[in-house]
């Protein structure tokens, strides 16, 4: 729980607040968009719940908060909605919440397959959600799109037995794990996953396609919420901009819907919409000196 000795001054009264602790994460902007806003570099609290239903929102981005700079001033209701978590997004796709801070806040994934379930990066260690993916079978592989989020991946791969998935040029963040990416050509893992090397924000950095519907993004693309299309930024590229540019135009083929990334905001839009994004995205990127956050 947050310190309200902490407390953010930008926070409206009421019994939700955010502290000086928050890094600025979006993890509780996407979850509760009614209560918290951006500031400079953290987020506050804008408007208390009104609702119920936001309120359980609300206590959903407390829980998912990595640093615990989400507190209330009354009793910790947070343990009414653990359950929620993982929180469906369609179908067998959940966003696991309980994000790390190991990986800067950012999201994590569970798919539930017939063939073997699959993390893609990796949440919080927790008993709550070990419970959770235990009762749906545990866990066969771990994708890890790049070296920046794997957190608990290890962990994760030692209890399950599950086997991570990285590419060579990421190995150092996961030197023993167990199928390593090699080159930069697309291939499939199976009929429905298909691995597609994105470098530029890391030099190994990879995406997930499953099912030509669901495409998890790491930190090579997201939806802004601000600008309202999809983005990509050159002041959080620690590689090459001109590789993410080039990586960033063999998804414009590809089929999909959904953008899961891990770092930013997800969204679902409809095909032709999304090829449409991708090309002016594209176009944007391969400007001097443009920053698309």
């Amino acid at each position: 729980m947050a310190d309200i000795k902490k407390r953010l001054p930008e926070n409206v009264d009421g019994v939700f607040f955010v502290d000086s602790t928050c890094i600025d994460c979006d993890a509780c902007r996407q979850l509760a968009p009614e209560v918290f806003d951006e500031g400079p570099d953290y987020s506050f609290v804008y408007a208390q719940p009104t609702t119920p239903q936001i309120q359980r929102k609300a206590l959903r981005a407390l829980l998912a908060c990595p640093t615990g700079s989400i507190g209330t001033t009354g009793n910790n209701e947070s343990k009414s909605v653990m359950d929620d978590f993982p929180l469906q997004i369609e179908d067998e796709v959940y966003y696991c919440g309980f994000n790390s801070q190991k990986s800067f806040g950012g999201s994590s994934y569970f798919i539930s397959h017939p063939q073997g379930n699959w993390l893609v990066d990796s949440p919080k260690f927790l008993p709550h959600l070990l419970k959770k993916f235990d009762e749906r079978g545990g866990i066969k592989y771990i994708f890890l799109t790049h070296r920046d989020d794997v957190a608990d991946a290890h962990r994760f791969a030692e209890h399950f037995g599950a086997e991570r998935i990285i590419h060579r040029h990421e190995i150092d963040a996961q030197p023993d794990a167990e199928i390593v990416i090699e080159g930069d050509a697309s291939f499939a893992l199976s009929r429905e996953f298909q691995v597609i090397p994105t470098f530029g924000h890391t030099k190994g950095h990879c995406v997930l396609l499953y099912r030509n519907y669901f495409l998890f993004t790491g930190d090579h693309l997201w939806w802004s919420r601000t600008k309202r299309s999809l983005n990509a930024s050159e002041d959080v590229c620690w590689y090459s901009w001109k590789e993410q540019t080039a990586s960033m135009r063999k998804l414009t083929g590809l089929s999909f819907e959904w953008v899961l990334p891990g770092h930013g905001e997800r969204v679902k839009l409809p095909l032709a919409r999304i090829r449409k994004e991708l090309q002016t995205l594209t176009e944007r990127m391969g400007r001097p000196a443009i920053s698309t956050n």
